[in-house]
């Protein structure tokens, strides 16, 4: 499983808040959620990210509240993955519970810029930024938790075993 896509930088302690602010929470609405993406860490962000952008942060990502919005927005809004530093505990949790990739990386969130074109090999945990020729290294995904990234979250890998899929 890969991700491709040019990279936009956030810094470090990017909070819940930031991702989706508290003003939208009054819906599930994946499609209203992603509208409203990075927002208030930047407010042009969803008029300049591609499907299949990368998201780029530093340390403690995703930190604040325990909210599934954040992941679900940045998923909605169609962005492949997260490269962060560090991760909040309860972000990174609900991040691959809904099937949204991400990626620990220190050496990779401080040498990606913004814009830089980014491939990230999530089977074998390599990162390759192909605007300055530079590769980074990351833990690769254990299978189960690639399993539940292919299908789309663990809601979806659940249905699919009760359906008799996974056997």
């Amino acid at each position: 499983m890969k991700a491709k896509g040019k990279a936009w930088r956030f810094g470090d302690d990017v909070n819940t808040d930031e991702i989706i602010p508290a003003r939208y929470l009054n819906t599930f609405d994946p499609d209203e959620l992603a509208r409203h993406c990075m927002e208030d860490a930047d407010p042009d962000f969803m008029k300049k990210a591609k499907p299949g952008d990368i998201i780029v942060a530093g340390k403690n990502f995703g930190c604040g509240s325990s909210r599934e919005h954040a992941p679900i927005a940045i998923k909605a809004a169609r962005i492949s993955c997260v490269i962060a530093d560090s991760y909040a505990r309860i972000f990174y949790r609900n991040s691959i519970n809904i099937g949204l990739p991400i990626v620990e990386s220190a050496e990779a969130a401080r040498g990606i810029s913004e814009g830089d074109e980014v491939e990230v090999d999530f089977d074998s945990g390599r990162i390759v930024n192909h605007t300055k020729n530079a590769e980074y290294a990351a833990k690769p995904f254990p299978p189960f938790m690639q399993d539940l990234i292919a299908k789309g979250g663990l809601m979806n890998k659940v249905k699919s075993e009760l359906a008799g899929k996974d056997h």
